[in-house]
């Protein structure tokens, strides 16, 4: 049995929660890499216990190209837990997107300066005391907001200006920053993923064609906003683009053969073929359902009531069957697929759309699973008994 709670650094979580794939491009591999970083201001934080959840480059695949998730505060799943946000790593192929997640510490995110407490490695914006959570305000925009009061006051070099402002890791002109050992350790913690609110704020920006890179050309009108998926009121568009735009030649998911791909417009490591393996030692996700590592199974239910507790068992017992049953479905539908693959000696090319499609199949199982957990973990959480009258 499998939960969806736990990560590695190894086998890193990498959900493609930023793409919506359709059957005729799920193969497509991504060799541009996202736009630069915009140039915003941080909307004031709404209420306490709101986190700063940074904007970044997502990827259409039905439509071919980057569009815009802005910045926003999000509540965080649980006290202690802090955002990890996603990047876009260069693996001497192609693009890989790693998504953010949730967990006691701050992992790898790339370097990506994203700004506001995430100069590129670790975090400053806040910290959790108990359970409550105190912003600091050298890096924080809590002006105007009477009903926040834990604050506190650190100083954080390049917090939202920096030369290089690439949104990627790898790669020509990407971040060189590496995973240092805390990084790790925290890649080795409990985690989850994105909670409802950021998925349904990814999927606003993906629907919003301002927020393609081909309309606003790495300056989006909708930089950042107060709350997810609030498009209208409390905005920040973006004050300039981070580096010229340039737009993408491929777009529509259409994909040039190799002879005729621009060699210029291909970012990669001085001096890697593409069978090397990165140079920035980015990990890599899982691509296939048979490297996900099994997990334990959440504790039996013990709410003091036998009824209520052999209800929730049951309910434990449904979700984590049918996971594992779609867990060996796939994986013996990509074991056949890599049969037929050498039955047929495919060229390389084919084989490569092959193991992408794999990827992603595996990557949006996970986050289906995630979810299914998270929401199953919500109905069973224990409520707060009401105080006597």
């Amino acid at each position: 049995m499998r939960t969806a709670i736990v990560f590695s650094l190894v086998i890193v979580f990498t959900i493609l929660s930023t793409c919506v794939v359709s059957s005729a491009q799920i193969g497509v591999a991504i060799t541009i890499g996202p736009p630069a970083l915009p140039v915003y201001a941080q909307p004031p934080c709404p209420a306490p216990s709101y986190l700063w959840s940074p904007g970044y480059w997502a990827y259409d695949y039905d439509t071919g190209e980057y569009y815009w998730v802005p910045g926003t505060w999000v509540m965080a799943p649980q006290p202690g837990f802090l955002w990890t946000p996603p990047y876009w790593g260069w693996n001497g192929v192609a693009f890989v997107f790693f998504p953010g997640w949730w967990g006691p510490h701050v992992g790898f995110y790339g370097g990506v300066p994203y700004g506001f407490g995430y100069p590129g490695t670790g975090f400053y914006g806040g910290r959790w005391q108990g359970n409550q959570y105190y912003y600091n305000r050298s890096v924080t925009n809590i002006t105007n907001v009477t009903n926040i009061t834990n604050v506190y006051n650190t100083t954080v070099v390049n917090n939202n200006t920096t030369a290089n402002r690439a949104s990627y890791n790898g790669g020509n002109g990407g971040q060189t920053a590496r995973p240092t050992a805390e990084e790790q350790a925290a890649a080795r913690e409990q985690h989850i993923g994105p909670v409802a609110a950021q998925t349904q704020h990814q999927e606003a920006a993906r629907a919003n064609p301002q927020m393609r890179a081909s309309e606003n050309h790495g300056k989006p009108p909708i930089a950042a906003t107060s709350r997810p998926g609030e498009f209208k009121e409390g905005v920040e568009p973006a004050k300039e683009a981070g580096a010229p735009y340039r737009p993408e030649p491929n777009r529509g998911g259409a994909q040039p053969n190799a002879s005729e791909r621009p060699q210029n417009i291909v970012p990669r490591p001085p001096g890697a073929s593409t069978n090397e393996q990165p140079e920035n030692n980015v990990p890599r996700p899982p691509t296939h359902a048979s490297e996900l590592q099994p997990h334990e199974r959440p504790p039996a239910p013990n709410t003091g009531d036998p009824d209520l507790d052999r209800k929730y068992q049951q309910q434990q017992d449904k979700l984590y069957t049918k996971m594992q049953q779609e867990h060996e479905k796939l994986q013996q539908k990509q074991e056949q697929e890599h049969q037929r693959m050498q039955q047929q000696n495919a060229d390389e090319a084919t084989r490569q759309q092959m193991e992408q499609r794999h990827q992603q199949q595996t990557q949006r199982m996970e986050q289906r699973h995630t979810q299914q957990i998270q929401r199953l973990q919500q109905r069973q959480a224990p409520r707060p008994s009401r105080p006597p009258r």
